[in-house]
């Protein structure tokens, strides 16, 4: 039985398949189950039993060498046909296919970020879903007060009785339960709220709240951060004034009126846009600081509407319809 020759004849045809439909087909005459090696297994009945071990052996060392080559030919017919069926001139100037943007309240948000971290503010984060000690209990608020009821904040159905955060202030009592003073940081994050939506609210907005405590902290230096920081936001024209108001986590407390150029495009010379104070001292005690020995501010407003007043918005729920009309102006 002489293998040889068919097999070199096997290899010269896999060699010359012109594509992938010729090459099964090659294979099929061969290696197939009606092919030229299938019928020399069948013609081993025939030979003497003693060289029929040996005749066996060769054929199946040749099938195994066929089907290598059949491997490797359809590799080569493969990477073919990807290529391209024309010559590519490689020094034409590519084309650059559209990238996404980020989201008005993530570039409104980085900017925050970055105009407080110049002098010298870090990030910190904390978890959405809180506890009423964190939420409410440390930063005094009474358990009468109206943002505990049912109306106003969403509860989870749990023994703990969690909730979704109202503000991320809760973020301010987290890391002074972490670290002591000084205490220099920002808190960006979403809250929620049971907000009925419409024009100027919605159930999930986006906060930044900052708290700085140190050893002799003043209003002057509230005053000064504030008044840098919004600067950098809505630009060098921008004015602020501070109106005595009520939070029972800070005392005094301050609500911030700016007024700039964008204020009067909007008809008013006035705007209020946060609300500040100095920490009260018992949120202090709450958290284990002397409040003898360390004073601090906090500051809160809402990313959604220093974005709304920047790119001069008047509708909050076109930041949450993802309509690309919208965000690709952005």
């Amino acid at each position: 039985m002489d293998i040889e020759p068919l097999k070199q004849a096997a290899l010269a045809e896999f060699k010359a398949a012109p594509d992938l439909a010729a090459l099964d087909q090659v294979k099929g005459a061969w290696i197939g189950p009606h092919g030229k090696f299938t019928a020399l297994m069948k013609q081993l009945g025939a030979l003497p039993k003693e060289e029929r071990p040996a005749a066996g052996k060769l054929i199946n060392q040749a099938k195994t060498e066929l089907d290598a080559a059949i491997s490797e030919r359809r590799a080569e017919l493969e990477l073919k046909a990807a290529l391209p069926k024309e010559a590519t001139d490689f020094t034409l100037p590519g084309r650059r296919r559209p990238l996404g943007k980020l989201h008005p309240l993530t570039q409104v948000t980085e900017d925050i970020v970055r105009s407080f971290r110049k002098i010298g503010f870090a990030v910190a984060d904390g978890p959405e879903v809180e506890d009423e000690y964190h939420c409410f209990d440390a930063l005094n608020t009474p358990a009468d007060h109206p943002a505990r009821d049912l109306q106003d904040t969403f509860y989870l159905q749990t023994r703990e009785r969690l909730l979704l955060r109202s503000h991320t202030s809760t973020v301010q009592i987290r890391a002074m339960e972490k670290q002591r003073p000084p205490v220099r940081i920002i808190a960006p994050g979403r809250v929620y709220r049971r907000d009925n939506p419409d024009a100027t609210h919605n159930p999930t907005f986006h906060q930044i709240e900052g708290l700085y405590v140190d050893r002799k902290v003043t209003v002057g230096d509230l005053k000064g951060t504030v008044e840098f920081v919004f600067k950098e936001l809505l630009g060098e024209e921008t004015r602020i004034r501070f109106r005595p108001h009520y939070f029972s986590y800070t005392e005094p407390s301050f609500e911030i009126d700016f007024s700039s150029p964008l204020t009067r495009k909007m008809g008013k010379e006035w705007l209020e846009i946060a609300g500040c104070g100095m920490v009260h001292p018992r949120v202090f005690e709450q958290v284990g600081y002397d409040p003898e020995e360390w004073t601090g501010w906090a500051f809160g407003f809402g990313i959604e509407r220093v974005a709304m007043i920047r790119y001069n918005i008047t509708d909050v729920r076109l930041f949450y319809e993802n309509d690309v009309r919208f965000l690709r102006q952005f």
